[in-house]
């Protein structure tokens, strides 16, 4: 197999997923990369959400905020660097580390089987629970009422994904570029509903007049890892030990006190 033809089969293998959107170098993995190395460069260039409070969202100064925000500079600190986050958007997370622009994603990423074959999870440090949300006035109570709606999401989300596979034939499913997007479509009359997680229902419901919408179903469970690149093993043992000895001390416990106002939830090892 040339080059060129491994390049493309790359490429070919990330737009099935969905990851390929905006991408136009493709570059090779990086040499292994360690704790040393990063403490060696002084700083550790971290990808994150800004669009998906509390988890992550932009403060007064319009700098990265939340609950990763907190878990991304917990992580620096703790090793003994300087935190430089990047925002990223759902579709370009995994693109913008695979060809290396960020060292490691803090970007409320869901462990799926199809991301694993693309990328590294450390052990959970977050979770999510993802919802259809939508008018009241909308009856929908099972995924065969699917039929007929517009239901709006993030694209190349987990809430994406678990729609597509869920929706019966005659289902729209309009795809935005982030979760704000799809929340403002379904605030214009644009979608009945969108499917995302129960803190941006809780936003939608701040924002909208009192008994509009509410939650449909529970679409999904999901548990979000922090994610490095294939054949990093040192470093994702790193990353691990980070997260276990955080939620050991506590450390976890008081981010997710303050950003979700409850205790860190009781999360795999694996």
């Amino acid at each position: 197999m040339t080059r060129t033809t491994t390049r493309r089969a790359a490429l070919a293998s990330l737009a099935s997923l969905g990851l390929g959107a905006g991408l136009t170098v493709f570059a090779p993995f990086a040499s292994a990369q360690s704790v040393a190395d990063i403490k060696k460069k002084g700083e550790i260039t971290i990808g994150m959400l800004v669009d998906f409070p509390p988890y992550g969202t932009t403060n007064a100064q319009n700098q990265p905020d939340g609950y990763d925000a907190d878990v991304a500079r917990l992580l620096a600190k703790d090793w003994g660097v300087k935190a430089n986050i990047v925002p990223v958007t759902g579709p370009n997370r995994i693109p913008f580390l695979l060809t290396n622009k960020v060292d490691l994603l803090v970007a409320s990423l869901a462990i799926t089987p199809e991301r694993a074959k693309q990328v590294d999870f450390s052990i959970p440090y977050a979770a999510a629970t993802v919802v259809l949300y939508g008018a009241k006035k909308v009856d929908i109570k099972a995924a065969s009422d699917f039929k007929g709606k517009r239901l709006g999401v993030a694209r190349a989300s987990v809430q994406d994904v678990t729609l597509t596979g869920m929706a019966p034939e005659g289902t729209e499913i309009r795809r935005f570029d982030d979760d704000a997007s799809a929340m403002q479509a379904m605030l214009s009359g644009q979608v009945d509903a969108i499917g995302c997680s129960t803190t941006v229902a809780a936003q939608i419901a701040k924002r909208a007049p009192q008994d509009t919408y509410e939650q449909k179903m529970v679409l999904r469970q999901q548990v979000m890892g922090i994610v490095v690149r294939p054949g990093q093993a040192e470093l994702k043992r790193a990353v691990d030990d980070f997260v276990t000895r955080n939620k050991a001390n506590g450390e976890l416990n008081k981010l997710y006190q303050k950003w979700l106002g409850t205790g860190f939830p009781s999360l795999p090892n694996s």
